[in-house]
């Protein structure tokens, strides 16, 4: 592992500045259109958004699910240091600012003990899209015209299904799949077949 990571054990008092519990943070919806934090589409698209700080913390938070799965303690100075960023206490050192990107952008929110992270990144929304510069919003639209046939449906079924199951009305169903990207006919078709 390039950081330090340990199952989840009490911290004391001295130690509550330098470690932080990190979990996963379920979402199905994301996790069945998003795409794995060391992906080519987060490399490509979401780095020029997140930063490249916050990029690979996402990326170095996500490595330690894969030694443990239901959670673990971060070693912050340990991280920093291995990723080139000083360590300072507070808000306002680089090594912050970074974990502050992760939250201000969803892929990560604060717990009672620490973070939950997403394990898997969501397709960039259109706003975001609208930012990048024009040869990657090119790429963009190609990488979406590549997917299978059908992925863009499949996924948007997938999406109303569970929006659905949560309560939510066809309209705001409608409503939540376009903005992340689907088509405005595919969402609406899919919205109200749901409701049916």
């Amino acid at each position: 592992m390039a950081f330090s990571a340990s199952p989840v054990s009490p911290s004391t008092a001295h130690e509550l500045d330098r470690f932080v519990v990190i979990r996963p943070w379920p979402d199905p919806v994301v996790e069945s259109i998003g795409f794995e934090p060391r992906s080519r589409y987060v490399e490509m698209f979401w780095l020029g958004v997140l930063g490249p700080s916050a990029t690979w913390l996402l990326r170095r938070m996500v490595d330690g699910f894969d030694g443990f799965p239901d959670g673990y303690e971060l070693d912050l100075v340990d991280t920093a240091l291995g990723m080139g960023l000083s360590f300072t206490p507070g808000r306002h050192g680089p090594f912050a600012r970074a974990l502050q990107r992760c939250v201000l952008f969803g892929l990560a929110t604060q717990t009672i003990d620490g973070l939950a992270i997403r394990r898997r990144v969501p397709p960039l929304a259109p706003r975001h899209i609208d930012r990048l510069p024009v040869h990657l919003q090119t790429a963009h639209r190609e990488w979406v015209v590549a997917m299978p046939p059908g992925l863009d449906r499949d996924r948007a079924a997938t999406i109303a299904a569970t929006l659905a199951a949560s309560g939510d009305e066809p309209e705001e169903i409608e409503r939540r799949l376009g903005l992340i990207g689907i088509d405005p006919l595919t969402a609406s078709e899919v919205a109200w077949a749901i409701a049916a």
